[in-house]
């Protein structure tokens, strides 16, 4: 890997592949690079197979194909964005491939910065790896080499402005490849940067995404026609918030793609679709006539360690905020159907890198609570017949967390898939049985709270010749976070996380064939400071009514209330555990008889 004082580069990757079984054929039946047109190229040179049974073959290139990115295939204005693939049939067990891929960056959109991470092979898969980072010693480059994989030689070549700093590595499968601490694994094994800071980094990238004044000037009108006329205020925030969301299509390309290179605002209006990057840029321009926003750049998978090294690729997704005097909200542009102020509960609580020109404040913690109180209210109505074919009813009314979950998966389903998804949601819930019709209100009407409705059957749910039945309340299981587990020695007991607070009400109508006798279970309630727990059982003339109530009242509790917990968990699994016993009519008026 060699970077140059400009900021191009060039990357060469020579791998030497063997197969050793159908499922590494089917691996390297084709090989891709993603890549973007408008400022990199990638030539691929050699691909060369030899063959377990003796001789060489070479790829001809015409088995080489260059084509738009699937995500961007539907969107002209991005299909600069590409894949370069090669296929490779005919691979056997015992093959072996040999490729060349070369890589050149020329005046990459935020050149002459640069940044570039490597980690080696822990899988034991890589018998030998080799790798030469070429930096430039006229940049101010950081780096963090880790002391688990250090450098085997580091040389120094040239002289003034052709000066170069090189570093090598020469691994193997048996090279120890430590752990390393808390601290180290937070970084790759090789970070290496131009950004001097966070502050610069993200004043960088701010040069990009926030629109000037001339830009949200020329939005002005556009502003006005969403929102009606009304006059600039923080009530402009969520109408723009809808139109930007719902009717710019989202193309799902990874942050970055564009190299944070932005479309003019027009541009994306007349087009109706967009990136990420540029649905900030638009809601940033329009909102930019009644207050501040700013982009927020975070990481879904893992804590982003906020004295590592300053680079674009440790963020994987983009949220906005904006700042009013009465108003600070976190959004997701991307989702099309999260209602305003709702993001995935994987962001809340997360870092997120504050980008705005001249912004006093760099690192902020996306908002934990939501802007609506979440709950779910769950109705069955079901009936099981002679036969012990049970029908049932489910609908679900639902505001929250699991409310944006289904939004976006029924969303993102094409309709006559819906049965698909209705099925793991009965799957979850513990239903059985087959699904034979669905439906659910607009996923775009997000001012009202989403509802779902389906329809299930599941033949011989009861065997009537059984005596007596049993069959537990068709209610879905309420799920509780599992108590943490016991602290390691020097180590605090952990919190007890319950999640974002949701009140979640069940309940159920069965009804029966005529004469059947039920035995309802006793009720149960539990009432803590932070959950409470009440369910209710009652049978009358051949209907079953049932009911669950449980709210979470606060998000975590201190860790030495375990054993509270673990009371009112048990509690609760145990209401969930009764079983109602069913007595068919033919069976009712005969006495019992003891064993």
């Amino acid at each position: 890997m060699r970077f140059e004082a400009n900021g191009d580069s060039r990357k060469e990757v020579h791998t030497i592949v063997k197969i050793n079984n159908i499922l590494g054929a089917r691996q390297f039946a084709r090989i891709s690079f993603d890549y973007n047109r408008s400022f990199q190229q990638v030539e691929i040179p050699l691909v060369r197979i030899s063959h377990v049974h003796g001789g060489t073959s070479e790829v001809l290139p015409s088995a080489v194909t260059d084509t738009p990115n699937p995500a961007v295939e539907q969107f002209p204005a991005y299909q600069e964005v590409r894949v370069k693939s090669v296929r490779i049939l005919g691979l056997q067990e015992g093959d072996t491939i040999e490729y060349r891929v070369i890589t050149t960056t020329t005046k990459h959109p935020l050149a002459p910065d640069f940044w570039l991470e490597h980690s080696f092979d822990r899988s034991g898969q890589v018998f030998e790896e080799h790798y030469d980072l070429d930096l430039p010693a006229s940049r101010q480059v950081q780096a963090y080499i880790s002391p688990c994989t250090p450098a085997a030689k580091k040389d120094q070549e040239g002289e003034g402005d052709s000066a170069r700093v090189i570093y090598r590595w020469s691994l193997s499968a048996s090279t120890p490849k430590g752990t390393g601490t808390a601290s180290e694994r937070t970084e790759p094994d090789v970070v290496s940067t131009t950004y001097s800071s966070w502050e610069q980094f993200a004043t960088r990238i701010g040069e990009r995404l926030i629109p000037n004044r001339a830009a949200a000037d020329e939005l002005g009108p556009k502003a006005k026609e969403i929102v009606r006329g009304e006059m600039p205020s923080v009530n402009w925030i969520a109408p723009l918030y809808d139109f930007v969301s719902q009717k710019i299509k989202t193309v799902d390309l990874p942050l970055g793609a564009t190299g944070f290179r932005t479309r003019p605002a027009a541009e994306i209006l007349s087009s109706g679709y967009a990136t990420p990057e540029d649905k900030f840029a638009l809601f940033a321009a329009l909102v930019k006539n009644c207050c501040g926003v700013q982009a927020g750049l975070v990481h879904t998978t893992e804590t982003i360690a906020l004295g590592g090294l300053p680079r674009p690729n440790v963020f994987d997704h983009l949220l906005a905020r904006v700042s009013y005097p009465s108003v600070s909200l976190w959004m997701d542009l991307n989702l099309e159907v999260a209602p305003y102020g709702v993001i995935p509960s994987r962001f809340r609580s997360k870092p997120a890198l504050l980008v705005e020109p001249d912004s006093n404040e760099i690192w902020a913690q996306v908002l934990i609570e939501l802007p609506v109180a979440g709950f779910q209210k769950v109705t069955v109505d079901a009936s099981l017949d002679d036969e012990g074919k049970l029908t049932a009813k489910v609908r679900y009314t639902m505001r929250g967390d699991n409310e944006l979950l289904l939004r976006a998966a029924f969303h993102q389903t094409a309709k006559d898939k819906w049965k698909d998804v209705a099925n793991l949601l009965a799957l979850s819930d513990g239903f059985r049985g087959q699904v034979t019709s669905v439906e659910t209100s607009d996923p775009m009407e997000t001012k009202e709270p989403f509802t779902v409705e389906y329809e299930l059957t599941q033949a011989k749910f009861v065997d009537w010749a059984k005596k007596p039945v049993r069959i537990p309340a068709l209610l879905p299981q309420i799920g509780l976070p599992d108590p943490p587990g016991k602290a390691g020695p020097g180590e605090a007991a952990p919190k007890i996380e319950l999640g974002t607070p949701l009140e979640v009400q069940t309940s159920l109508t069965l009804h029966l064939p005529a004469g059947t006798v039920v035995q309802t279970p006793a009720g149960t309630t539990v009432t803590r400071d932070y959950a409470t727990f009440i369910s209710k059982y009652s049978a009358t003339q051949n209907t079953v009514t049932a009911s669950r109530h449980i709210n979470f009242l606060k998000r975590e509790i201190p860790a030495e209330r375990a054993t509270d917990y673990n009371a009112f968990l048990r509690a609760v699994q145990n209401d969930q555990a009764q079983l109602f016993v069913l007595v068919p009519p033919s069976e009712a008026g005969k006495p019992e008889t003891k064993p």
